[in-house]
């Protein structure tokens, strides 16, 4: 997986960004490694906003995108809701997918000529 962490009205420094890894690696285990995730960390500062931490998230997935976008008080916080977000996001993906490919057995049933034969 590609990770590109970006921050704005923030600095990303270390600290943040091996956080922001250690929380994907759930999602890392589950898409392919030329995936490219963006994560975008905001800081409004309108001191109305309570929950005032953003994490936005942006996953490039083959033939598919997904975005997810959680707010908190704490950017610890607004960065574990928004993995737990994308972890489900892929899982569902995944599991219609697989869904998708089950093919049941049609029960066979009597041939309608044979039966038509025995009753005369």
């Amino acid at each position: 997986m590609q990770l590109q962490v970006k921050g704005k009205n923030l600095e990303v420094n270390d600290s943040i960004r091996s956080y922001v890894e250690r929380k994907l690696q759930k999602l890392d285990r589950r898409v392919h490694e030329l995936t490219r995730v963006e994560i975008e960390l905001t800081v409004e500062k309108n001191p109305s906003i309570a929950e005032s931490q953003v994490a936005e998230a942006t996953v490039h997935l083959k033939g598919r995108t997904l975005r997810a976008r959680e707010t908190a008080r704490d950017m610890k916080a607004a960065i574990d809701e928004l993995a737990d977000k994308l972890v489900r996001q892929v899982r569902d993906i995944h599991d219609k997918r697989v869904d998708g490919r089950k093919h049941f057995d049609e029960p066979e049933l009597e041939n309608p000529v044979e039966a038509e034969i025995t009753e005369s």
